[in-house]
């Protein structure tokens, strides 16, 4: 006897609330640098506390909504990350897909609040309430408060440095 793939149906006997994941840091840094170091896909991997961002090609600098960067995953993979929300300095959302492809359904958020001239609140969010693809469901499940404190620690370490 094989064992059964679960369908999509998986997903709708999830609680939603544990669908998102949520961490902030507050950094002594401008908001601008902060976000400089966000919209730069190049310098993801600098911050990447879930140690999974290999690579990005220079100039593809996020500018706004309806475009797309890619990244190279630490394991060879390509991503193409669709941009769904933008705001310069204060916001950045994608959805990563394979290049080419349909977002899997999980969304990274970043927003950037000032507290200060020299002072943000970051909140990093990993929403995967739209993924249906039981492959992507361990690795989604397994992307908690943790691993995204992990790359906020790194960026503020970065900005502040």
């Amino acid at each position: 006897m094989t064992e059964q793939t679960p369908d999509a149906s998986v997903f709708d006997s999830i609680d939603p609330v544990l669908k998102v994941v949520t961490a902030e840091i507050e950094i002594s840094a401008p908001a601008e640098a902060v976000f400089e170091l966000i919209a730069d896909p190049q310098r993801q991997p600098e911050w990447d506390g879930n140690d999974n961002l290999g690579s990005a090609v220079e100039g593809q600098r996020v500018r706004g909504t309806g475009g797309s960067f890619v990244t190279t995953l630490t394991k060879g993979v390509d991503r193409e990350n669709h941009i769904v929300d933008f705001a310069e300095g204060r916001l950045i959302a994608w959805n990563p897909s394979e290049v080419g492809g349909e977002p899997f359904g999980q969304k990274w958020v970043w927003e950037i609040e000032p507290t200060g001239d020299d002072s943000v609140l970051v909140r990093h969010t990993y929403d995967w309430t739209e993924l249906r693809d039981p492959k992507r469901l361990s690795r989604a499940q397994s992307t908690t408060a943790a691993n995204l404190l992990a790359s906020l620690k790194r960026l503020k370490q970065l900005a502040e440095g």
